[in-house]
């Protein structure tokens, strides 16, 4: 997925782009970020995007949901995830990056725009200077990287069934959410777990 520059006019311009399995595939698997997140895509996406130009640069605001599969993380049994993914991404040509009307500290004019404040699609306005900054060279915004990026920082930490799963028996193995056993559930100091070997002679 790219867009050029000149495809953006005054008044913008609004995106809805597939988001293959393919893509989604290779963010998941590892193959964009060389480790495994345990997921996989069940469906494609489409990526819903609004360019605008800002600042001599582009604001960048996008929102998919990403379809996923992977398994709980306390009973390991199969769950289904729609993961929303929202960025907002301030992206800067390499140009205004290395020029020297580019400042981040100090009071120039250029310090002065990065602080305008933009009016978004929702009514509300936020600082220019809020939004995540990325460069691109300035004629091309390659949105791939993006979706990859959005997406591995939107994936859960700790995904589970439901917020109340029992998950396993940890002496058993038996999925508490489906039957009881009658483990010894009570926590054992590991110091004195050897006494429990002891007999006591009358």
């Amino acid at each position: 997925m790219r867009v050029k520059i000149e495809q953006i006019k005054e008044t913008g311009l609004q995106l809805n782009e597939p988001i293959g399995l393919g893509l989604l595939g290779d963010v998941l698997g590892g193959a964009a970020s060389g480790e495994d997140t345990g997921f996989r895509p069940t469906k494609p996406s489409t990526l819903k995007a609004s360019l605008r130009k800002v600042s001599g640069g582009v604001l960048l605001e996008g929102q998919f949901t990403a379809h996923v599969a992977s398994e709980c993380k306390r009973c390991l049994g199969p769950l289904e995830l729609n993961v929303p993914v929202s960025f907002t991404l301030n992206l800067v040509p390499e140009s205004l990056v290395t020029g020297e009307d580019y400042l981040k500290d100090g009071d120039t004019e250029g310090s002065m725009e990065k602080k305008e404040h933009v009016q978004g699609e929702s009514g509300g306005s936020f600082k220019l200077e809020d939004a995540d900054e990325e460069v691109f060279d300035g004629k091309t915004i390659d949105l791939d990287p993006i979706v990859r990026e959005q997406l591995l920082l939107a994936l859960p930490m700790s995904a589970v069934c439901r917020e109340d799963c029992k998950g396993l028996c940890p002496q058993c193995g038996i999925n508490r959410n489906e039957a009881k056993c009658n483990c010894d559930v009570k926590p054992v100091d590991p110091r004195l777990a050897p006494l429990k070997n002891i007999k006591l002679s009358n």
